[in-house]
């Protein structure tokens, strides 16, 4: 069994990996700014933030798989990015680091365009799409030395649309999951799945990769 730290694991993306973690039977801390009242038995909860990475590498000593769930809006924007290359850089090398992107880098075909590129991306959205796309280039631009995966979620995928826990879901490599009708989802338990199932079962080190049904 892995230990895993989960960086926004109170939040949508990251509650749904760390329920899914725990209930294989995984070590698992959920990292937030606040303790929540609502917690997921199994886990350990403790108070940290990527805006302080000193202290962050601290409380993460002796974990095997670092994931960042922490998306790139409100006080968060523009902050990510740089804060995840720091982090990166102080973790030590036997540490995977897992990133939940955004859906904006998935290209729309192979070796076609990315979707924050097309006209249809919601322009509000853009500023969080390419800080999430930033990540990805640094990570692919780090040492050979350092093991990470970074996952684009389907199109539809968010708290307002949470979905169920199927199990399943289809993996695209870079390009956009969608269905027979051209839409774009997963649940966030699922999400959460696909998480697990790479850390389990590497098939994407050093790569990014997308999911959906």
């Amino acid at each position: 069994m892995a230990r895993i730290a989960v960086i926004g694991g109170t939040g949508y993306a990251g509650s749904h990996i760390v329920a899914e973690a725990v209930s294989r039977g995984h070590t698992v801390v959920s990292v937030a700014r606040s303790v929540p009242a609502e917690r997921i038995e199994g886990a350990t909860y403790i108070e940290g933030t990527l805006l302080d990475v000193p202290s962050l590498v601290a409380e993460l000593e002796g974990v095997d798989v670092v994931i960042s769930a922490v998306p790139a809006r409100a006080d968060m924007e523009g902050l990510v990015r740089t804060n995840v290359a720091e982090l990166v850089a102080e973790l030590p090398e036997s540490v995977r680091i897992g990133v939940i992107g955004g859906a904006g880098g998935s290209l729309v075909a192979p070796g076609g365009e990315r979707l924050v590129d097309q006209p249809s991306f919601t322009e509000e959205y853009k500023p969080e799409a390419l800080e999430a796309i930033g990540i990805l280039e640094d990570l692919q631009q780090g040492p050979a030395s350092r093991d990470w995966f970074y996952i684009h979620p389907a199109g539809g995928f968010g708290f307002w649309n949470p979905g169920e826990r199927t199990g399943s879901y289809r993996d695209g490599g870079d390009v956009l999951v969608t269905d027979e009708n051209g839409e774009s989802f997963i649940s966030g338990a699922d999400l959460g799945v696909a998480v697990v199932d790479e850390i389990e079962n590497p098939k994407h080190s050093r790569e990014r990769f997308t999911v959906g049904y």
